[in-house]
Formats: structure tokens, sequence, C-alpha cells
């Protein structure tokens, strides 16, 4: 009888790169939560400016849990403050009815304040 090989023997399976074996290694996805904009820009800063935090978490499994809580807090914190930003102008469903330009522009202006808030304090920060 033929003796198997150390390929045939292990359960993983193999790709040949130019007489290179190369394991084919896929980490398990563990949530199924569709990471973010936010979580997708902390993983773009850290993988750019925090290399060694980035592979830490690849290493360990944990970077998908990471990433959405990253993302979960951000939103969370986005969510929040658009709301109490336009409590605090007066923004309500009268200006939109009478109004519909201006209460888009301050729409738009408490949104884009409300986002560079939200990435100095957690997406372009790290816990």
């Amino acid at each position: 009888m033929k003796e198997k090989s150390l390929f045939e023997q292990k359960e993983i399976g193999y790709t040949d790169c130019n007489g290179v074996y190369i394991p084919n290694l896929v980490l398990p996805r563990q949530y199924d939560y569709q990471i973010g904009r936010f979580g997708l820009m902390h993983k773009k800063w850290l993988k750019e400016n925090h290399r060694s935090i980035y592979t830490a978490q690849i290493i360990k499994g944990e970077l998908d849990k990471y990433l959405m809580d990253v993302d979960t807090r951000a939103k969370e914190m986005y969510n929040d403050l658009v709301t109490q930003l336009a409590e605090q102008e007066g923004v309500a469903e009268q200006l939109k009815a009478t109004d519909m330009l201006e209460w888009v522009q301050t729409m738009n202006n408490i949104s884009n304040r409300a986002r560079e808030i939200v990435y100095d304090e957690i997406v372009y920060n790290i816990k």
C-alpha cells in the first residue's frame, strides 16, 4: 500500500505556488454584522497608523469584534449628537414644512459637525 504524503494526511488544503505549498487558512467569521462606514474608516486608520495593533487583532482573531464595537459606538454617538444639536438649534418639522432649503442646509451642517466629533473621539482614536 502506498504511503500518503504529508499534504494528503492533513485536512488543510494547500495551494501550489511555483513548487511552494501554501496552506489555505481562513479565519471563520464569528459575527453576522456588516461593519459600516465608521468601522471601515477605523480599520484603514489602524492599518496605516498603528500596524502593530492591527496585526495583533488579526492574529488573535478579534479584529471583527473590535471593529463591530467601534462602529456601533460611533453610530450611536453620531445619532445622539445629531438629535441633540437639532434640538439646541430649534430645527423641527415646522421648519421643514415652511422652508425646506433652510432645513436641509441646517441639517447638513449639524450632520457634518456630528461626524467630525465622532471622527475625532472614536474613529481616529484608540480606546
